[in-house]
This record gives C-alpha cells, structure tokens and sequence, in this order.
C-alpha cells in the first residue's frame, strides 16, 4: 500500500468518483472543495478534509485536480495551489481545457518545479467511482510513470499519447461527437412525439436495436425518466468543451458547422436555467435562434 497521500481538488461527478476508486484502491487521500459539503460522502469513506486548497497542498505528495474550466485552473492552480506544492510535486491534471492552454499550463508549473501528467478520462461518474475510467495521457513519459498508481485505480485503461496537449485535443473530439449524439437523440424524441409515438416507446426501440451505444443508452436514462439529476456531465459543460472545439477549429482552418449547432441547443439549455443538469436536458429545451454565448460569459 502506498504512503503517499493524493490530493483531490474538485469534487463534483467526476472528481468525487476518483476520489473514491482511489480509497478503494487503498490510497491515501485528503479533498478539498470550495463548496464544502460536497466532500461530505468522501469524508465518511475516509479521505481526510482539508480547509483550503493551499492546505491540501502543503499535506499532498501528489495533487489530481478535477476543475471544471480554464479559469477554475488558473485560480486554484496558479492562484493556491502552487505556492504551496514541493519542487517536483506531480499534479495530475484530468480538467478539460483546450491544447493550447495545457501546453502552456506545463511550461508555467515546470518552471516552478512543478511536474503536470495530462491526465484525460473518458467516462461517467459511476465509473469514475468504479475505476472504471479510460484515462489518456500526455507529458514526460516518465513524470508518468510516477503516478502510475493513481492513473490505474481510477482507470481500467490507461494510454500515452504523446507531449503536452495531445490528451486533452482528444478528449475534446470524443466530446464533440458525445455533444452531436446528444443533441441528435433529443430532436428523435422530440420528432417522435411531434407526430404521436411515445418518448418511452421510441427509447426502447432505439436501444434494443442497432441505433443502441452506451453513449446513447446513458442519456436515453435521463431523458426517460424526465430527471436530470444528479447530471453525469452538466449542460454548461458541454456547451464550453464545444465552444472550445469551435475555438481551436477556427484557428486551425477546420471546418465544424455540426458543432456550431450542437452549442447552439446547449446554449438554450443554459439560458433556460438548466447548465447545471445533465447534457440530455436538451430535449426539455426549445431551440431558439439565438448565438451561443462565449466561454467568458459562461464564466
């Protein structure tokens, strides 16, 4: 059993999910969350508390962060983080931000001692909590390898990919296409209804048959029952990673229309009131005409 203690920093679906596979693993672990009861079912599982993230800092051997943007990054990261972390202190890094910022996020902490793992992980909180993830990484082979430990309880597979950026480019692909599904799935439910056949009957069509994934089949959960929490992947979420898709399309000359409209059903979404439930909340949401708003006024 290892020693070391791993700090948690953010624990929403994702993050609370890791934290647990890691205690299962038999890993020491301390948490911190600015909303401070959502560490409550990680305490009680036996992850130490800690007050701040600074604080958890200063008693972690290796930090791994679940932060919902790049602004949440440059806050607790830069902001409190590492003032407070040991040269050479591995910060798995598992926040889904664009390629050009993890690049430069590991230039920044190398240059204060510190060693950043992209750490990308495919999957939902319940395999998140499982250790059931896919976890794709990107850095120094080596700084890898240190924390080989926690990338294996919190993944059933885990894959290098190559230098910094490389991961988080293709968690955003996956997410494009997880984005384009989801919006597809909720305008056949809303076609089917339109014309009288039933949202329970045509979900069940859709996953005894050749349409069925399990992409599909977890948001066809929600959009059954009606219910769109707790969320597996929240709505505002998903309109920031396609925002940020779009963003790193442009600047490359690739051409992406599909996910323009995709933002566009999520940035509804939003603006009903509904970013904080689960992405499937599309189906709820009537489309409007109306731009996306930009990642900085989702911020």
């Amino acid at each position: 059993m290892s020693s070391r203690t791993i700090g948690v920093v953010g624990l929403g679906g994702m993050g609370a999910g890791m934290a647990h596979a890691l205690l299962a693993a038999g890993l020491p672990v301390a948490v911190h969350n600015r909303t401070a009861a959502k560490a409550t079912d990680v305490v009680a599982a036996g992850a130490q508390q800690a007050d701040s993230a600074a604080a958890l800092a200063a008693r972690s051997d290796v930090v791994l962060l679940s932060l919902s943007d790049e602004y949440a990054v440059e806050e607790v990261l830069f902001g409190e983080l590492v003032p407070q972390l040991r040269p050479g202190t591995p910060v798995v890094d598992t926040s889904s931000v664009s390629p050009a910022y993890a690049r430069h996020t590991a230039t920044r902490l190398a240059a204060s001692g510190v060693r950043r793992i992209e750490a990308c992980v495919v999957g939902n909180p319940e395999m998140a909590r499982a250790g059931q993830l896919r976890v794709f990484t990107a850095g120094d082979p080596e700084h890898v390898g240190q924390v080989q430990d926690v990338l294996t309880a919190v993944g059933q597979q885990v894959r290098h990919l190559g230098e910094s950026g490389s991961a988080t480019g293709l968690k955003l692909a996956l997410n494009l296409l997880l984005g384009a599904q989801t919006v597809a799935l909720a305008e056949t439910v809303a076609f089917a209804e339109g014309i009288g056949v039933p949202r329970a009957d045509l979900l069940e069509l859709v996953a005894a048959g050749g349409w069925h994934s399990p992409v599909l089949g977890f948001r066809s959960q929600f959009m059954r029952r009606g219910e769109y929490q707790p969320a597996g992947f929240r709505a505002a979420l998903m309109l920031k990673d396609l925002q940020l898709i779009a963003e790193e399309a442009a600047a490359r000359g690739v051409a992406v229309p599909l996910t323009a409209t995709a933002a566009e059903r999520f940035a509804d979404a939003v603006r009903a009131g509904r970013g904080d439930d689960d992405a499937a909340v599309v189906v709820e949401v009537s489309a409007s005409a109306y731009p996306p708003p930009s990642v900085k006024e989702m911020s």
